[in-house]
């Protein structure tokens, strides 16, 4: 080892490879991405299927990011080693990947929305999200340390993997409602495509050409709230030390099956009223101490 270079403390394996797996699914997100928009001009169909994979590699990826902190603290397998890789796999899949596929859905489907938004503003739109992902995490790590006790409530800003759920459940929804055949699990319609089936009464096109344009808006808005000090809950710890009665217990398993059911919409609806629960919150906060001192 040359003189004046720090070592590399011991290296606990299992979180490590957790952490990476983590970042895999980001690589493997931005390659089905990149594979959708080669193979559009052969197979629109393809693009559609190769985008719903980028997205579901995206939530696989919140999963092995929740894992491995559990992992590290079963076997007290914390070092700075592993706090570092946490934060670049985060950035990768939850910074980046979110919006190269929001670019991706926007610059493929502005002719099928029947307009165009300028390359420069999508540009935008996409580097405000992944900046502002990675200046979180950055500040994140340098408060770790002196406000650790807060994150265990709470966190400053909207967390970085709630910013991606919100953005790439979004993309899912509209890649099924664009294309119900995407809802398909073993030969037969998802109970989800039965229900778009029921519902084709409804035009939902304007709807849905609105999208693209919403993403643009969708994505500098939740990098602002990323960097913002608005207090967002921390769902895993607080679930981790919930108390209730017996049939809170209940209403969970059932919205688990409700989950099994309808995925997509469930993501969609957690994640966006997550979001919106952070705004709320200081607004109802407020009314509550104005209505008291009045």
């Amino acid at each position: 080892m040359r003189p004046g270079v720090p070592a590399v403390k011991r290296i606990f394996i299992l979180p490590t490879l957790i952490t990476l797996a983590n970042a895999f699914c980001g690589v493997l997100a931005l390659s089905k991405a990149v594979d959708a928009l080669v193979y559009a001009p052969e197979d629109p169909g393809l693009f559609y299927r190769k985008m719903e994979m980028a997205c579901l590699l995206v939530f696989l990826g919140m999963v092995f990011d929740t894992l491995d902190g559990w992992v590290a603290r079963l076997t007290r397998g914390y070092s700075d080693f592993g706090a570092q890789l946490d934060s670049f796999a985060d950035a990768l899949t939850f910074g980046l990947v979110p919006a190269i596929l929001a670019k991706v859905l926007i610059e493929h489907e502005a002719s099928v929305c029947g307009y165009a938004i300028p390359a420069r503003i999508g540009f935008v739109a996409l580097a405000s999200f992944a900046l502002m992902a990675i200046l979180r995490l950055v500040r994140f790590n340098l408060e770790s340390e002196s406000a650790d006790k807060s994150h265990k409530a709470s966190f400053r800003g909207l967390p970085s993997p709630a910013a991606a759920g919100a953005v790439v459940s979004t993309i899912w929804l509209y890649l099924i409602l664009r294309k119900p055949e995407l809802e398909i699990a073993e030969g037969t319609p998802t109970p989800f495509s039965r229900l778009m089936h029921w519902m084709e009464v409804v035009e939902w096109g304007p709807a849905l050409n609105l999208v693209p344009l919403a993403l643009v808006v969708l994505l500098p808005t939740l990098g602002m709230l990323m960097v913002s000090r608005l207090r967002y809950l921390h769902a895993t710890a607080f679930l981790g030390r919930a108390r209730s009665h017996f049939f809170t217990l209940v209403w969970l398993v059932f919205a688990v099956f409700l989950f099994f059911l309808a995925p997509v919409p469930i993501l969609f609806l957690f994640f966006n009223g997550f979001v919106v629960l952070g705004l709320a919150a200081p607004l109802v906060v407020a009314v509550r101490e104005r209505s008291a001192t009045t």
